[in-house]
């Protein structure tokens, strides 16, 4: 029997890029609204409330990049020097508020500086990831197999409002987390900030919908010509209903719920992007299969991945049980 690897392939390095915008969005969001929550005991529950599952959740990351390099060399050959700048940044950001976990409970005068540390490290790694989604939008320049493009390419004005899209997006979904782990003045904070998050979302959504087909003539064609337009109406549709329906769970201010909802809507245009994508693993310039790994490469990395994978999702899976619950400021469960 023939598989398709490189489409398989691609399935599992977008699932795997999805897992790590689910699971560690929601902790980037919640360090970026770390400044919006007034005194310690406040500001010790939100890092509690992630500080048992932060670090996992950037496996998924891990996962993404070592896949893109090991499966398709082409496209990772030719993103990397597209977006060094933004990697960079991306990875110092995630070092900073790492560190910050560590340093924030041992400091006494230098408090303030670790806190300052977890909100802009969080910060600056959410905007870099904002920024390369929509400069991969809007399409890398290839000379061959070479990126041809300069070193600033990727700053464009759409560019930028992808990344306060994503900035309010991984608020959004802390805000939502907060509210689901937390009690009393901290959850009431969180519900405040996510009924004024939810609608800015849905906002920054659109406009972010409306600008990328006139990036490109084939987004315009997928996304407004017959009979695509009508096979593909559901997803803002359903995206759109999605939005309502969260800001109603916030008004009745349901715990659970809205947390839920608001990942369903990141999944929505998740499957949004990937479709104007398809085929391409670099977007109108280089195809999923032009960039893919000899067949025996990528039917050994499957074998592993096909271990690993589950492996992941498990421990993932346990570790939410295990700290699963309310917390609080001295790190407690319940």
């Amino acid at each position: 029997m023939h598989f398709d690897l490189p489409t398989i392939w691609a399935g599992l390095i977008a699932f795997a890029v999805l897992a790590y915008v689910a699971l560690d969005g929601f902790d980037l969001g919640a360090g970026m609204l770390f400044p919006f929550f007034s005194g310690k005991e406040q500001r010790d529950e939100v890092m509690n409330s992630i500080a048992p599952v932060w670090d996992g959740n950037e496996t998924w990351l891990v996962l993404g990049g070592g896949g893109l390099f090991a499966v398709f060399p082409l496209a990772y050959s030719i993103i990397m020097p597209a977006l060094y700048p933004l990697i960079i940044a991306m990875l110092l950001g995630l070092a900073f508020r790492g560190v910050a976990f560590e340093f924030r409970f041992r400091a006494d005068r230098s408090a303030f500086l670790w806190d300052w540390a977890f909100f802009l490290g969080s910060l600056v790694a959410a905007f870099s990831q904002g920024v390369m989604l929509g400069a991969l939008v809007q399409g890398i320049k290839v000379s061959g197999r070479a990126y041809a493009g300069g070193w600033l390419d990727w700053l464009t004005p759409f560019s930028i409002l992808t990344g306060i899209a994503l900035v309010c997006g991984y608020a959004l979904l802390g805000s939502t987390w907060l509210i689901h782990k937390t009690e009393w003045a901290t959850q009431r904070r969180a519900f405040d900030l996510a009924r004024s998050l939810a609608p800015l979302m849905l906002a920054l959504i659109a406009a972010v919908s409306l600008w990328t087909p006139f990036l490109n003539d084939d987004y315009w064609s997928l996304w407004f010509g017959w009979p695509h337009n009508l096979a593909l109406a559901p997803l803002p549709l359903a995206a759109g209903a999605l939005g309502l329906w969260l800001i109603r769970l916030l008004a009745q201010e349901r715990e659970g719920a809205p947390f839920l909802a608001a990942q369903a809507l990141f999944a929505l245009c998740y499957v949004g992007i990937g479709v104007s994508f398809y085929p391409f693993i670099v977007p109108r310039a280089v195809t999923i299969h032009a960039a893919a790994a000899p067949d025996t490469s990528l039917h050994f990395l499957l074998v592993g991945a096909s271990v690993m994978i589950p492996l992941i999702l498990a421990y993932t899976a346990y570790s939410y049980y295990v700290f699963r619950g309310k917390t609080n400021a001295s790190g407690g469960y319940h």
